[in-house]
């Protein structure tokens, strides 16, 4: 998860590259202080990072980065910054164990931004994108179980889950079974054949995302966990931020942002009040405190000139002195796909 705010759910053209989406505002939410401790969580092509250091004098960070590649493209950074910024190869999932390995914590602040990049997109070797015809492939890390393992291995019930639950496809029965059909002939090995697969059983709206969009961005999330990864990320923060200190997230679909809209929620003490048919819910210690008014999208300028950020939401909130508090099990479950039901016998 890479290249700050220069994202796309699998296929959408732009002109930007390695521009990273709502800056002004990751900053403003942000606020790095002078010799603050700072972290980011998807480091990519290293624009907040920079930013961010660039903003605060004496502040350090650690950039965290699951592609290997995204590490090695930061080395002029970090030779740039004379000690200030350091990478490391790890999902943000992990970033309390890596800041606690790096000396980092407590951190002043972290930074999240979801999803693939245009670096990866452009890359047809990668197998993220039906833009170009290459290996299904969509491992971050490139390592684990790839796109293929799952369009060719899982079973029919859950392959259905995986383009309903991650990628939201009206459709996703009839593409599973497709599915099914198609790799009983012959194995799903490249994005080209399961692009036009999908196109076969999907019906485009003129002028609008193709009609594989949906199913690549499921299987994606699927083979990286994306959204456990989320999930993860934002309890670990709590963990690891200081009082003050900023949890700033940018996402890039309505599954991510439904998360983090959720967890901010239920840990600043905003929960229902109940009825006079039900008692009202203890509200557990608040551990964070919204920073703005709701989620924060991008300008009309900015849209304009990278149309990739136009699904972009910031939402941020800060610290309090209060104790971590376990994860909310509805996080997880929605990060989760549900286990296929077994069949009926008639």
């Amino acid at each position: 998860m890479t290249d700050h705010g220069d994202r796309s759910g699998g296929a959408v053209d732009g002109p930007a590259r390695h521009v990273p989406v709502l800056l002004p505002e990751v900053l403003a939410a942000l606020a790095p202080q002078a010799g603050g401790r700072y972290l980011d969580g998807t480091f990519g092509a290293g624009g907040y990072a920079r930013a961010i250091l660039d903003a605060a004098p004496g502040a350090t960070l650690l950039g965290l980065d699951r592609d290997p590649s995204a590490i090695a493209g930061g080395a002029d950074l970090v030779a740039a910054m004379g000690g200030r910024l350091t990478l490391s190869q790890a999902r943000f999932g992990e970033l309390a164990e890596e800041a606690e390995r790096f000396r980092m914590a407590p951190l002043d602040g972290v930074v999240l931004d979801i999803g693939v990049s245009s670096m990866q997109i452009d890359q047809a070797e990668r197998g993220f994108s039906f833009r170009f015809d290459g290996p299904l492939d969509m491992r971050m890390s490139g390592d684990g179980q790839s796109a293929a393992d799952i369009v060719n291995e899982a079973e029919e019930g859950l392959l259905a889950n995986i383009f309903y639950h991650y990628g939201e496809e009206r459709r996703s029965r009839a593409v599973a079974r497709a599915v099914i059909e198609a790799r009983r002939k012959a194995p799903l090995t490249t994005t080209k054949q399961l692009a036009d697969l999908v196109a076969g059983i999907v019906r485009g709206e003129p002028g609008g995302a193709h009609p594989a969009t949906r199913v690549f961005q499921a299987l994606r999330i699927a083979v990286n966990d994306e959204l456990g990864e989320l999930v993860r990320a934002l309890h670990a923060a709590e963990t690891v931020l200081k009082p003050g200190g900023r949890l700033v997230v940018v996402t890039f679909h309505s599954l991510e942002d439904r998360i983090v809209k959720q967890f901010f929620t239920e840990r600043s003490g905003r929960v229902p009040t109940g009825s006079r048919h039900a008692p009202a819910i203890a509200a557990a210690e608040p551990t964070f405190r919204p920073v703005g008014k709701g989620a924060v999208a991008p300008s009309e300028a900015e849209m304009r000139a990278n149309p990739r950020a136009r699904s972009a939401k910031l939402r941020a909130a800060e610290r309090n002195a209060a104790p971590a508090r376990r994860a909310e099990a509805g996080l997880v479950a929605l990060s989760t796909v549900p286990a296929p039901q077994p069949r009926r016998r008639s």
